[in-house]
């Protein structure tokens, strides 16, 4: 049975294994990834694997904690300064740090996150969603005229996950017809108009 690392060295291990999976699943895809190319970008041996892993699923469930903790490090110090802007300098600021994650090191938290659907659980995007739903809860806080606004937390989640997704597929084409700084300010005007206008008719 797997164990869990104490050590500071078996911590070092499972975090290697976790990057070579990263880089794995770039290089070879789901069904290719094996645990015998992790073990070897890893540089550990097939066995060291097996005593933190049962298989490479184990290895790709590991690699989804890891990426959400990534999303997280990278909003919650944010969230202070996200909460007193304008919506569109607040999406603008988030979508732009978004991006920045998902190209780092070459890019494997981009593929991670296209191959995702096929391995990660059912609700693997629930932790982001949870985590941007307190942003927003906390924009409202700062901003309290925006209470007035009608089915807040449906159209909160509408938002989030339609501006996830958008940029996810953006940065997935080889060739976008427009740039990042166009797409970014496309939502964000989306998104403030749909705030002005509801508050508007709220009177």
């Amino acid at each position: 049975m797997p164990r869990t690392p104490r050590q500071p060295r078996a911590k070092a291990t499972v975090n290697a294994i976790v990057e070579a999976g990263f880089l794995s699943l770039s290089e070879h895809g789901v069904q290719g990834t094996t645990t015998r190319h992790i073990a070897d970008l890893a540089g550990v041996s097939v066995g060291s694997l097996y005593e933190y892993f049962a298989n490479k699923e184990e290895v790709f469930e590991a690699m989804h904690h890891h990426m959400v903790a990534e999303v997280v490090a990278m909003v919650e110090p944010m969230t202070p300064a996200l909460v007193k802007m304008e919506i569109r300098d607040l999406i603008k600021e988030l979508l732009f740090g978004f991006r920045d994650l998902l190209e780092k090191n070459h890019g494997r938290y981009l593929r991670y996150m296209s191959y995702a659907a096929y391995f990660a659980p059912r609700n693997h995007m629930e932790p982001i969603q949870r985590l941007l739903m307190n942003l927003l809860l906390q924009y409202v806080i700062h901003n309290p005229r925006l209470a007035r606004l009608g089915n807040l937390p449906a159209m909160g989640y509408i938002m989030i996950n339609g501006g996830v997704f958008t940029v996810l597929r953006y940065l997935s084409e080889p060739n976008p017809t427009i740039g990042f700084e166009e797409l970014v300010k496309g939502l964000g005007d989306m998104v403030a108009h749909f705030v002005e206008g509801e508050l508007r008719k709220e009177g």
